[in-house]
């Protein structure tokens, strides 16, 4: 099905005159001098900055360490209004802040839990009175109605969303503020918006757009390659061979590096082993405390060699451009997960190592965090409560009159939304007409039946990295969209020569063509091999199909 977002992406926007394209690269190549001492911007950055000075919503996808903080930076001095930053975590809004400084950019403050009542309403006043250009906040921040009339008084004129995958790789699951910023967009009249993120593969793009509700945007998409990076798979038979390959390769790496792991026991358990072998090593995981958590932040940002070992809670944000290895002893959640960490090596451009110590049932764990099923008494709750309002409400309100946590609503409302029962406006969702409360609690259950089906394709792509004997440069960058015509020579796989025995071939469908299935839709074809074909289908999600299969029974056709 088209949404109206898919609508809004197709049609053609009238181009900037090169008068008007040349004037403001000109005034924005000067900001960038000043700030940064730039003498000349990278081509995702001139793009993206010439599209915001213009008023047009942007989603810029492009390698952490790729300067994409000046993106907003250096067009919001051009921009008359304040600047808006949804940040996820307290740490990386710190550094934010702390880089700004640093450069003599305009003032910046914060608003967060950790401030004082009054320390936060000065914030607000700040950027009211325009004594501050840029404020910093949670996605949980902007839930808040006093907040939200705070900033609206502010005439904000940029909307910046950091770390924007969080849309969709967190999604309703992990921090359910993020699918409201759309409604919180739209409440302060829809400023021009900005999303940013390091990985985003296709469909993930898709939802940024969609959730945030940017209108008419233009994608500015950079490399994804990182060629620098020794990308390696060790395959493991047991637990016990898995922790001593893993604990013997952190021992015989150079810090500073990560080591990721799946629970917080294994993080613990592996910081202790290193320790006793004399490694600098330091355990992190969401169950800490706050301020052991800083402590280790603190210790991977100083100039000394360390090694973290760490769920997939820590890393987001932090550009340390010396780390020489990755290490995973299982794998992630998906490859979108992986690349995302994966990405945090060799920032300096200097060789560096992302190795994954696979056994194929550890992919139960990514499993669990793509299951579950809503709570469909919940749903039948949240639904009458919002059909009885017959108009906008807050979720403040509902979770007053349902006596039920901000974030169990949030979730039920984020599902109605997504299944088409609901609709974000500026004032709060608003049911759909007369849409019973038992047809869109179905259609909420089933909407999340097919998310948890794309969710494990997605998983299993991990399984098809690890398994490939091709290319795994080739294979990853595959997954985003890109593609890699030559092997890289870079890898296990070219190292030990399979990778040569597998090239890509004339398969009839290339890359990014779009096909149909008679059974899955249509979908876009993201790798072709000799003998195979990966395609993501846009209601089932990644499915690599034989080749001969497809030719034999015709399983594919051209759209």
């Amino acid at each position: 099905m088209t949404t109206d977002n898919e609508r809004r992406r197709r049609r053609r926007r009238s181009p900037l005159t090169w008068a008007r394209r040349r004037s403001d690269l000109k005034k924005l190549r000067t900001i960038a001098a000043k700030l940064y001492g730039w003498d000349e911007l990278r081509p995702v950055q001139a793009e993206a900055m010439l599209h915001l000075a213009n008023g047009v919503d942007t989603l810029v996808v492009a390698p952490t360490g790729s300067g994409k903080s000046a993106i907003y930076q250096v067009p919001a001095v051009l921009i008359d209004g304040p600047t808006i930053v949804v940040s996820p975590l307290l740490a990386l809004q710190r550094d934010q802040m702390q880089a700004l400084a640093e450069h003599g950019a305009p003032t910046a403050v914060v608003v967060n839990s950790d401030q004082t009542d009054s320390e936060n309403t000065a914030a607000f006043e700040a950027l009211r009175a325009g004594r501050a250009e840029f404020v910093f906040l949670s996605p949980e921040q902007l839930s808040k109605p006093d907040v939200l009339d705070a900033l609206a008084a502010a005439k904000p004129s940029l909307f910046v969303v950091d770390e924007a995958h969080c849309v969709s790789a967190w999604g309703h699951d992990f921090r359910p503020d993020y699918l409201r910023l759309g409604e919180a967009i739209e409440h302060l009249g829809h400023p021009t918006v900005l999303a940013l993120t390091a990985t985003a593969a296709p469909p993930v793009r898709s939802d940024i757009v969609d959730v945030l509700g940017l209108r008419e945007p233009e994608e500015v998409i950079g490399g994804f390659d990182r060629p620098n990076l020794w990308l390696e798979v060790s395959r493991q038979v047991t637990a016990p061979g898995v922790r001593k390959a893993v604990i013997e390769r952190v021992a015989s790496e150079t810090p500073t590096g990560l080591l990721y792991v799946q629970t917080r026991r294994e993080a613990t358990d592996y910081a202790d082993a290193l320790r006793e072998l004399d490694v600098p090593a330091y355990a992190y995981h969401a169950g800490m405390k706050a301020s052991e958590r800083e402590a280790v932040h603190d210790a991977f940002r100083s100039d000394e060699p360390v090694v973290v070992v760490a769920t997939s809670a820590f890393g987001m944000g932090i550009d340390k451009p010396d780390v020489r290895f990755v290490i995973h002893a299982g794998p992630a959640e998906s490859l979108d997960s992986y690349y995302q960490q994966i990405g945090r090596a060799g920032r300096d451009g200097e060789q560096a190592v992302a190795a994954l110590y696979f056994r194929p049932e550890d992919l139960h764990i990514p499993r669990f965090f793509t299951g579950g099923t809503p709570d469909e008494d919940l749903l039948v709750r949240v639904g009458t409560g919002l059909k009885h309002h017959r108009g906008p409400v807050r979720i403040a309100a509902l979770c007053t009159e349902l006596e039920v946590t901000k974030a169990r609503v949030t979730r039920a409302v984020n599902l109605f939304e997504q299944s088409g029962s609901v609709t974000a406006t500026p004032d709060g969702p608003r049911w759909h007409g007369r849409r019973t409360v038992e047809k869109a609690v179905e259609l909420a259950v089933e909407w999340a039946a097919q998310r948890r089906r794309i969710e494990q394709t997605r998983v299993e792509m991990m399984r098809g990295y690890a398994d490939t004997e091709g290319c795994r440069r080739q294979f990853l960058l595959g997954y985003f969209g890109e593609d890699l015509a030559d092997a890289c020579g870079f890898c296990d796989t070219c190292r030990d020569g399979t990778a040569a025995e597998t090239p890509s071939g004339d398969t009839g469908f290339p890359v990014q063509s779009r096909v149909r299935h008679s059974e899955w839709g249509e979908g876009t074809v993201m790798r072709e091999e000799d003998d195979r074909l990966t395609v993501l289908f846009d209601e089932e999600g990644y499915r690599t199909l034989s080749l001969a299969a497809i030719r034999e029974h015709g399983l594919l056709v051209p759209v």
